[in-house]
């Protein structure tokens, strides 16, 4: 089973002069995408009593989704309110308090034998105290588990940089795959290139460091030549949940190539990289078709 640990919210979506509620969160929409895809995932963060929780709770259900380790709360569910400029989506959040956000160490039992992966990333890694406990979590199981991490930078949440770049700079190390943004990796080096700061994160421990750029498609920076792989044309409605859903793809390939462990992922050949993020871009294309993080089911997609 693949642990996506991280975010989920409600985002309130532009729709018809108002706003739509749909659950998502960065976190969340990936384990979506991999139930759908048909891999055994589960999650982890807390989910609240309240309307919005029960509205986060269906899609998983649907998706096959585990959620036997997410705590209830009486807290409130984090609010994201959505505005869209040329399909881009940018965010404004209503998180102090909430439910994810005040999520301890001692709100996570232990993990299951079943767990066989762990996912993290998104805004879950930002503020305290759940992104201490979540970087705790990694630290804990990033020797018996493979790890991927997509931090989804938003600078705009972050209050902290200089905190922010710390947790950073002691969890990314610990990753197995770690997926940055173009945009991601000009905050994190602003005075390098993309790919010379790919190469920078890889210095710090991955195996593998993806690169996603929209119409670019994605890239594999790893210990041997550069791996691409071309975007999927399409009309795009809008690009909410897009990364999320690449990285369950490329878990989901990892996965079905027998190839999500510590030794897979250290053994990797070009081929088997170029099948991961090929599958990552075929899910992103048809979630930005259609409107909000709706990721595939796995009939939607190439097998």
């Amino acid at each position: 089973m693949i642990l996506c640990a991280g975010e989920s919210l409600i985002d309130m979506v532009p729709a018809d002069g108002t706003f739509r509620p749909l659950a998502g969160g960065a976190v969340y929409n990936t384990a979506i995408a991999l139930g759908r895809l048909g891999q055994r995932t589960g999650y982890l963060w807390p989910i609240s009593r309240d309307p919005f929780g029960d509205q986060i709770l269906r899609p998983l259900a649907e998706a096959g989704v585990n959620t036997d380790l997410c705590p209830r709360t009486d807290r409130l569910t984090t609010l994201a309110l959505v505005t869209l400029t040329n399909g881009e989506a940018r965010y404004s959040f209503y998180d102090e308090g909430s439910a994810g956000r005040m999520l301890h160490a001692d709100d996570i039992g232990p993990l299951p034998e079943t767990v066989t992966a762990l996912f993290a990333g998104g805004i879950s890694l930002v503020p305290d105290p759940c992104g201490a406990t979540i970087e705790g979590l990694i630290a804990q199981h990033h020797d018996r588990l493979p790890v991927m991490i997509d931090p989804n930078i938003r600078p705009f949440f972050i209050t902290d940089a200089g905190a922010y770049r710390a947790r950073l700079a002691r969890i990314l190390p610990l990753a197995d795959i770690v997926k940055l943004s173009a945009d991601d990796l000009e905050w994190l080096y602003p005075d390098l290139s993309p790919e010379d700061a790919a190469r920078a994160v890889l210095q710090t421990g991955p195996r593998l460091v993806l690169q996603t750029g929209g119409e670019a498609g994605a890239k594999a920076i790893w210990a041997g030549e550069t791996v691409h792989a071309p975007a999927v044309r399409t009309t795009v409605a809008d690009t909410i949940g897009a990364g999320d859903t690449f990285n369950a793809g490329v878990l989901a390939s990892l996965d079905r190539q027998g190839l999500l462990s510590k030794d897979g992922i250290a053994a990797i050949t070009p081929d088997q990289i170029r099948a991961a993020l090929t599958l990552g871009a075929q899910a992103a294309a048809v979630t930005v078709s259609r409107p909000g993080a709706n990721p595939p089911w796995a009939h939607e997609v190439p097998t």
